[in-house]
This record gives C-alpha cells, structure tokens and sequence, in this order.
C-alpha cells in the first residue's frame, strides 16, 4: 500500500475492530527522505503501512503508536540522526525529522472526521486537516490554504503549534491520441505521480499492448472527458493531430477547471485551432489557456524529448502558474 492511502487503511482497520494510529512527518531538516505529510499507520496488533522515513524509524514509530493506542493521547516525536549512523536508520545522509503521532477515536482524530475525510478524498476534493500539536483542535477545511493547495505543501503555521496536512486528489493526465509521444509521456508522467489515462477511438493506437498500466478509453474524445469529469487536478495534452478528435476534446478542456491544456502542432496548426475556437464562442482569456504548440521550447527532437518537454511544461504551470 501507498503511504498515500494512509487515512483509508487507518479507517479500514479501525471499522475491523483493530484500532489504527497515524504518524504523520511534520517537520524535516538535513536529508530526511520523506517530504513533510508523509504517514505511516499503525494498527493495535502491530501491523504497519506506508512510511514516515524509510529505515529504523519506523520501527521505533511503532512502538510509540501502540503505547499511545493503548494509553490515550497525541505525540511529537523526534529523531536527529548524524551522518555517521545516518545509514542505519534510513536517513541516507543524516537529517533530523519530527513525527506526529495520533491514535483514531479517543484523544485522538475523530472516527466521524476520518471518514469525512476519506469520503473528500474519494470524490477528488481538495482538503486539509488542521491539528494543533497537543491535540486540542482538529478540523478539515476545504478552502484558506491556497499556496498550500497548489504546492502539495503540508507544514506547520500559527509559529509550530499548528500543522496543516494537504490531501490534494491525486493529479490526472489526460492524452488524447495514442501516438509515440504518448506512449513516452504517459510512462513518465506515471513516475511523477499522474494517474494517467489515454483516449483514442483507434482501438489500434489506443490499446493495452502500447500503454500497459494506463485506463484506456476507446470512445470519442469528448464523450470520454465529459465521463472522466475535468477538474483542477488535471492535464489534457491532445496529441492527435486530427481536428475532430482534438477539437471537441478541447472544447470540453477549456470548459473544465483543468490546470493544463496543451495540444500538439506547428505554430500554423495552432493558429487556425485557435480560429475555430473563437468560431466556437470562446473568449480571447479561455484560449489563452491552450499550450500550443505544445510543451517547453527546449529544441526537443523525436517523441521522447518532446514528452519531456510536455511534462516539465506541466509541471512548471501547477506550481508556478
């Protein structure tokens, strides 16, 4: 399991009567491997998934999790390693970090919050759980943390009595067209954390022996986006060429809250799509939002550079738009 998937195991194991604790990385220093937000969940009979730093730690995070099961209350942990056992703990180069340490139930989360916050994370919306680190106040809230958001940046505010951890719904690449350039994208942008889903009517382009692991979707472009549902979690990169597959891609794109939208094409291509936009009704300001010709201009040549360019392109518009 993910340490991402963290709350729904803690939630899992607490509805199966095994009680579930939660430690959460909330403060970084050094070389830690594991970014602030990280979770590791512990159930009452020792079992443990995901991470806080990928070495002893863990184990020393369990012990601390099931004494606070077994006896109430929240905890900070702490743990600075050197360089010279930096190995044998996990921390590669050394690195102090701190964890936060919260049973589910009494003195800790509440059930019901934990399954308000599963539910939000189940239909893609954007939450964050704010706790102060005595254990006094928790709450979700869904907007008042903008950069956060944006950044997929958990961390502590309110000068560190209160942390803020971020569960952003997780990113989504749409690629219509199952050319060679998105047989390269859609592997890598995998590697970065997209979920990646490829649409193609071309049941020969768009097939399970060209894009192992991605949802396939061998329907008309806009019918298969309008099924997806577009929101601000996700990239469209249109890379067919074929004006009636990408435009009413487009169209849906352009209607949606995606972050990104990029479509391939000469600078000519691009212009006279940008044309049948306006013919279509859109403003000069929904237009402006296609990335076109698509990607970074970084000399890219053949399919493999181009799909770098197209993912750094992505990248850099959600966290530097």
């Amino acid at each position: 399991m993910q340490a991402e998937m963290a709350p729904e195991q803690a939630l899992e194991w607490f509805d199966a009567g095994k009680g579930a604790a939660l430690a959460t990385v909330i403060e970084t220093w050094g070389s830690a491997p594991r970014r602030v937000g990280a979770q590791l969940v512990v159930s009452g009979d020792g079992e443990m998934q995901g991470s806080v730093s990928g070495g002893c730690v863990e184990g020393a995070v369990v012990v601390e999790a099931l004494e606070v099961l077994a006896q109430g209350g929240v905890r900070v942990l702490e743990y600075g390693v050197s360089d010279g056992d930096a190995f044998s703990v996990g921390l590669a180069c050394g690195g102090t970090i701190r964890i936060l340490v919260e049973p589910i139930g009494d003195g800790g989360m509440p059930v019901q919050m934990l399954r308000e916050l599963v539910a939000a994370r189940a239909a893609r919306q954007a939450v964050a759980y704010e706790v102060a680190l005595d254990g006094t106040a928790r709450q979700l809230v869904h907007e008042g943390h903008d950069q956060r958001f944006r950044m997929d940046r958990s961390g502590l505010e309110r000068e560190g009595v209160l942390f803020v951890a971020i569960h952003n719904p997780p990113l989504r690449l749409i690629v219509v067209g199952g050319v060679h350039i998105a047989q390269v994208l859609v592997s890598m942008a995998a590697g970065v954390g997209f979920d990646p889903v490829v649409v193609d009517p071309r049941e020969a382009f768009g097939s399970a022996a060209r894009f192992p692991g991605a949802r396939l979707m061998n329907d008309w472009p806009d019918e298969a986006l309008e099924e997806i549902g577009l929101d601000a979690r996700c990239a469209v990169v249109l890379l067919t060429h074929d004006p009636k597959l990408d435009d009413p891609a487009l169209m849906r794109a352009l209607a949606s809250e995606a972050f990104y939208i990029g479509a391939l094409g000469s600078s000519r291509t691009h212009a006279a799509r940008l044309g049948r936009m306006r013919e279509a009704g859109f403003s000069d300001a929904h237009i402006a939002r296609i990335h076109g010709p698509v990607g970074l201009d970084i000399g890219a040549a053949g399919p493999a550079e181009i799909a770098v360019s197209i993912l750094a392109q992505m990248i850099m518009t959600l966290r530097k738009p």
